[in-house]
């Protein structure tokens, strides 16, 4: 009992954590992330700015929590978006198959010919820089991987007897997937968006750095990287401490899902 709530425990507070940041980010910031004072702009570390100032001036740690809303915040919510139109349409193309599985087929496969990285800067590009077209970019890229695990599933699930059984009964379709074979999917589909989290965390960053982000002056650490890469030399911390932050948190999401793999793959456990 006590082994599993451990667990439990330990696989809640990542979560918790990065809700609380995000929802609590403009209280937790001890100055005015968005405020230019050009008088004190490239300070170093010190008391007054635990992490310096960027070169508008702009207190750096402030800035590092207020991008925590943008760059994790969004991180979640395409990771919410992708599961829910990845797991819904590859549940019921498993599961109704014929000519509609076929033809969700040949779009996953159409996906699948680029990287996903490439795609999604591909996309970026051609509807422009700002936050609410990387969302889309980002989310048409990401989808496919849960529509295909949850695809497998319901094709497995649909040949057992219990669901040939609820089929003769006369439930509905939607209640056979929902009730019956969505909870067969769910701990696959959660180790794997576990395990996604830092990449989508690093696209958005890589793709900030690049300009196809969220645009000035939104407190974001892929374009906080891009906007200290000028002053490296003469201020390093500009480009330290956003870069730190981006690696603290991808590593964090890599262990918890690293973990969650743990709890919930079958295989992994058997080899244990």
């Amino acid at each position: 009992m006590y082994p599993r709530m451990h667990q439990w425990i330990w696989m809640t507070t990542l979560p918790l954590l990065l809700l609380a940041a995000i929802v609590l980010a403009p209280l937790l910031t001890p100055q005015d992330p968005y405020l230019i004072t050009v008088g004190d702009r490239l300070l170093a570390p010190s008391e007054a700015h635990l992490l310096g100032t960027d070169h508008l001036g702009r207190d750096l740690l402030s800035r590092i929590i207020a991008g925590i809303r943008t760059t994790v915040g969004t991180s979640l919510l395409i990771l919410a978006c992708s599961l829910l139109i990845g797991v819904t349409t590859g549940l019921l193309s498993g599961f109704i198959g014929g000519l509609w599985d076929r033809l969700f087929q040949r779009i996953i496969d159409a996906f699948m010919t680029l990287p996903d990285y490439i795609f999604a800067v591909i996309l970026s590009g051609l509807l422009g820089p700002g936050l609410s077209n990387l969302l889309f970019a980002v989310i048409a890229v990401k989808w496919v991987g849960y529509a295909r695990l949850a695809r497998s599933v319901a094709l497995q699930e649909k040949e057992q007897d219990y669901t040939a059984l609820a089929v003769l009964a006369g439930v509905p379709k939607f209640r056979i997937v929902l009730r019956h074979i969505l909870p067969h999917c769910l701990g696959n589909v959660l180790v794997l968006a576990a395990l996604d989290l830092g990449k989508i965390i690093l696209m958005i960053a890589s793709l900030s750095y690049i300009g196809l982000g969220p645009q000035p002056p939104a407190a974001e650490w892929g374009s906080m990287l891009n906007e200290g890469q000028v002053y490296f030399t003469a201020a390093p911390h500009l480009m330290l401490a956003p870069g730190a932050a981006l690696m603290l948190t991808v590593l964090a999401a890599n262990l918890f899902g690293d973990k969650l793999r743990d709890r919930f793959d079958v295989k992994t456990r058997e080899e244990a």
